[in-house]
């Protein structure tokens, strides 16, 4: 028997995930605890049970959960075994057009989902930055905004994978409406922060170097590109390429045991891991106890509109928890039962919630990225305000015609 009501229940749990957040507990924590505890508010104790073995016991919460851990440990060892940045240097080193280094180094990084990337890009940025002779507000911006253009159209992004996963499609499905959302993306970038900006003069490259460089740029991104190839063109399981590109890398990287190790004993790879559990164990909470009824109720009503629903919750919660996945988690898990989930609403719903998550001030990449290049978030918002209501509008242009 339910303790309290339905909708009490659903904002009793909100309130405590807010205070969550506000203290900054780890994502997957709050997921897990905010699930159990609308649970435990609206259902009995072996019911409770029962939506936990539901959970635990779906063969899709088990794939994603599996290939968050993968993905995570092959960007943890990416990081650890220095392979990122001799990936970064052979790029650096191929490229010889500043305006194309500090675009493409801060995406070559953004491969790798880890909290906070756009730190290990900046110091490259501000090199080639200087060199075009980039303000600290532009040095931050370009920082930022090209390292989330890679995002949405990543194969093996954990949060396309988690999203596709809860809402029963395909990565494929949801990358394809959101390439024209990228090109945007990139084009805004470079208008907004490259295209008045002279060209920094550089150096003939000796043509061994570069046959050098370019093999180690080949070698470099192998792991990631078997990785790729084996969920885009084999049709391999993701939770099992991210282990195929895991193998791979310890093959060309031979660390010491150490090394492999130590992302084991780092909590953001069982934080990540806990948080994709932690969406399916709320998306299961919330199908079971029927809170899509509270919002069809308003919406045939006629007191919300559906599709400002679909833009504005999933980038309100993707602010507040500063992640996307636990805010289009908690979408998804919201909505369900008012939209029939293609990839066309849910393309939208997620890009919503992605564009809420960049320009807020929980974004770890934001604040961090700001704080190295000493700019203030009011300078750095003239710049990526602009460029995320013109790339969302991109956004929902696709949506009306695709």
């Amino acid at each position: 028997m339910a303790l309290i009501e339905p909708l009490a229940a659903l904002v009793v749990s909100f309130c405590v995930l807010a205070v969550l957040i506000y203290k900054r507990v780890n994502l997957g924590v709050t997921l897990n605890v905010t699930a159990l505890l609308l649970a435990f508010l609206v259902f009995d104790p072996q019911q409770v049970w029962e939506v936990l073995q539901t959970t635990v016991a779906n063969a899709q919460t088990q794939s994603i959960v599996l290939a968050s851990f993968g993905i995570m440990l092959l960007s943890m060892l990416y990081k650890e075994t220095g392979t990122i940045d001799a990936l970064s240097r052979s790029l650096s080193s191929i490229v010889k057009n500043s305006k194309l280094i500090v675009s493409a180094i801060p995406a070559v990084i953004g491969l790798l989902p880890v909290g906070g990337g756009a730190l290990m890009s900046a110091p490259l940025v501000e090199t080639e930055a200087e060199k075009l002779g980039l303000k600290e507000d532009k040095k931050t911006y370009v920082n930022l905004w090209f390292r989330h253009t890679i995002f949405p159209v990543y194969p093996i992004n954990t949060v396309l994978i988690v999203i596709a996963g809860l809402t029963g499609l395909s990565v494929t499905s949801l990358i394809i409406r959101q390439i024209p959302v990228v090109a945007v993306m990139v084009i805004v970038g470079y208008l907004i922060g490259l295209r008045k900006t002279p060209t920094a003069p550089q150096k003939t490259p000796d043509k061994t170097d570069h046959l050098s460089e370019t093999r180690q740029l080949a070698i470099t991104f192998s792991p990631i590109l078997a990785t790729i190839v084996a969920v885009v063109i084999l049709n391999i399981d993701v939770s099992i390429a991210s282990f195929i590109g895991t193998a791979v890398l310890l093959m060309l990287a031979r660390p010491k045991p150490a090394t492999i190790v130590k992302p084991l004993r780092n909590w953001t790879i069982w934080g990540v891991t806990l948080a994709a559990f932690g969406a399916f164990l709320l998306k299961t909470t919330t199908e079971t106890m029927g809170i899509s009824q509270l919002f069809s109720t308003l919406i045939s009503n006629g007191n919300v509109d559906s599709l400002l629903l679909l833009i504005a919750i999933p980038a309100f919660l993707s602010a507040i928890t500063g992640s996307v996945s636990g805010g289009a988690a908690i979408s998804i898990a919201m909505l369900a039962g008012l939209f029939s989930y293609t990839p066309t609403s849910v393309s939208l719903l997620y890009i919503s919630g992605y564009f809420g998550y960049i320009v807020a001030p929980t974004h770890l990449c934001l604040v961090l990225t700001a704080e190295y290049f000493k700019c203030s978030l009011g300078r750095l918002y003239k710049y990526l305000i602009p460029s995320t209501i013109i790339s969302l509008a991109a956004g929902i242009l696709v949506f009306f015609i695709a």
